[in-house]
């Protein structure tokens, strides 16, 4: 069975902080994932045929996410 599953990013407020997010997290992409940035959004598609494997990766996008918005918050408070 092929999965594919999409994430959606919108941050009205702070667009641009967003997309620093994500950028950031970019080079973590596996090839079964792919990044796009609109004007409104920021989407991540991920394909893969385990669920297991889409609740894994899933996870591990959004913890590591976390972390780069912590940092980021960090580094504007200065």
């Amino acid at each position: 069975m092929k999965i594919q599953f999409t994430l959606t990013f919108k941050d009205i407020n702070e667009p641009e902080f967003t997309e620093m997010i994500v950028r950031a997290l970019e080079p973590d992409n596996l090839d079964n994932m792919s990044t796009t940035i609109t004007k409104d959004n920021i989407s991540m598609e991920i394909k893969t045929e385990k669920i297991g494997s889409l609740i894994a990766t899933v996870d591990d996008y959004l913890i590591n996410a976390k972390i780069a918005e912590d940092i980021v918050k960090k580094t504007k408070q200065k």
